[in-house]
């Protein structure tokens, strides 16, 4: 990871960049166009794994918010200080029952030891999506972004993610994009997946093609 203005950024360089350049042309000229990304991380990931849960089908915006609140509420996301939370009170945030029930129910799960969230950075990607969709409301577009923007994982490209599709279509001008294409894609960009999920994401919010 790198740090700067205060923030922790996913850590990419010239390697990954070259690499993506020669395996792909048209996402090479996207990324000299658009230049160096900047996509925050959390090293925390119990925190990391709580705020994806309240980012699930909301704006950036509005996750944001809600965090903010939580936080306030809380002090710190710990799952001690989200155990003697109730549900109702974690709700006032601006969430769901349900969600506010899953955080509650990671809460747990951190106390029990049923995960255990220290030794989730040993653990292969697969074996992390497995362990931690175990949990209610953690499913795999979830534990992707935990792999991301917590464990720093190199090559995540996530086909349950919106915007990685908007992004891979709007690149490309294609009309659609099934999981078996998607899945040429990623072979193109691996072992760099993450760094091309870092553009592709910038390219979905600029909602136009470059190419």
């Amino acid at each position: 990871m790198v740090r700067g203005e205060g923030m922790t950024y996913f850590k990419y360089g010239e390697r990954e960049i070259e690499y993506l350049k020669k395996s792909d042309e048209i996402l090479g000229r996207a990324i000299d166009l658009i230049g160096t990304v900047r996509r925050r991380v959390d090293s925390d990931v119990f925190q990391s794994l709580i705020s994806s849960i309240i980012s699930q089908q909301i704006s950036t915006k509005a996750a944001l918010t809600i965090k903010g609140r939580l936080l306030a509420l809380l002090g710190e996301i710990t799952p001690r200080n989200i155990d003697k939370t109730s549900i109702e009170e974690i709700q006032k945030c601006g969430m769901s029952h349900r969600k506010a029930g899953y955080i509650k129910g990671i809460g747990e799960a951190a106390i029990s030891g049923d995960i255990d969230f220290n030794n989730l950075s040993n653990l292969e990607d697969q074996e992390i999506i497995k362990e931690l969709t175990k949990l209610k409301g953690v499913g795999e577009w979830t534990v992707e972004m935990l792999l991301i923007h917590s464990l720093e994982r190199p090559d995540i490209l996530s086909y349950k993610d919106l915007a990685i599709r908007r992004g891979i279509i709007s690149l490309y001008g294609l009309t659609g994009l099934s999981k078996e294409e998607f899945e040429v894609y990623r072979g193109r960009y691996s072992p760099y997946g993450t760094t091309a999920s870092i553009y592709i994401w910038e390219i979905a919010s600029r909602n136009k093609k470059i190419g």
